[in-house]
């Protein structure tokens, strides 16, 4: 098939989160063919996805080794942790020019994101974040998902994106940086934008799993998630002093 979404979840809560989000694509792209990749096929809601595939030797990022088994020329991966908000609209037009599409993680200042794994770059080529990422089928892009997978599992690290950056700073493939809108981590962007800045289109917000972390109540609504992610916001600024009244200045003084 041309185009479709993936998701790769094992174990029961992931696999609840990717139903969630399924439901939510399916609410705005009912024609949309989307697939499901897991470790226990007979646990998935019957008629929800158009294919169920067997993942048989599960692991924290199955993803890696998921995302080349796609069986579209053109594929939206999504991580569980997702909600779509809106059409896709003419989203996989992107790839009749580029190989590889995705949006810049947020903390970009944060060591955390900052990391590469071998390969030192400037501040302003951050990590990637790789929870939403639009691919074609190419041998070129195949290859690279196969090296991806490779060398993170000989990396010995625990996240994917740091060795993900290294790559697309060496590599030759075409990639496009995302618009925030397609990958909203940040939330609380949706109280900050204009009327006509974007159409917010996918939510990814690692708060859709509190629940799973023993953090309260499973949130399941964009307006719970807004609520719980404005209160984030407060309780970050707060725990390095506060908030400058200098609207520049918060961000340059040192963290306390």
């Amino acid at each position: 098939m041309d185009e479709g979404v993936i998701y790769v979840a094992t174990g029961p809560d992931y696999r609840a989160l990717a139903q969630s989000s399924a439901r939510s694509l399916r609410a705005v792209e009912p024609g949309l063919a989307v697939d499901l990749f897991t470790d226990d096929v007979g646990a998935v809601a019957p008629g929800l996805f158009d294919m169920v595939h067997q993942i048989a030797d599960p692991h924290p990022r199955s993803k890696l080794d998921c995302m080349a088994r796609s069986r579209f020329a053109r594929t939206l991966f999504l991580d569980a942790d997702t909600l779509v908000l809106a059409p896709l609209g003419d989203l996989f037009g992107v790839l009749e020019r580029f190989e590889l599409a995705l949006a810049h993680d947020v903390r970009r200042a944060s060591a955390l994101i900052r990391a590469g794994h071998a390969v030192q770059t400037p501040y302003a080529f951050p990590q990637f974040n790789s929870g939403v990422v639009l691919y074609r089928r190419s041998p070129a892009m195949l290859t690279f998902l196969a090296d991806w997978a490779r060398r993170f599992a000989e990396s010995g690290g625990t996240r994917d994106q740091p060795v993900l950056r290294d790559m697309l700073w060496q590599t030759d493939i075409r990639f496009y940086v995302l618009p925030p809108e397609f990958n909203l981590r940040r939330v609380t962007l949706l109280d900050a934008w204009e009327p006509e800045d974007v159409v917010p289109t996918i939510l990814h917000s690692h708060r859709l799993m509190d629940h799973m972390r023993g953090q309260g109540a499973r949130i399941t609504d964009v307006v719970a998630l807004v609520e719980a992610e404005r209160a984030a916001l407060g309780a970050e600024w707060a725990a390095v002093g506060g908030r400058d009244p200098d609207p520049v200045a918060r961000f340059l003084k040192p963290k306390s």
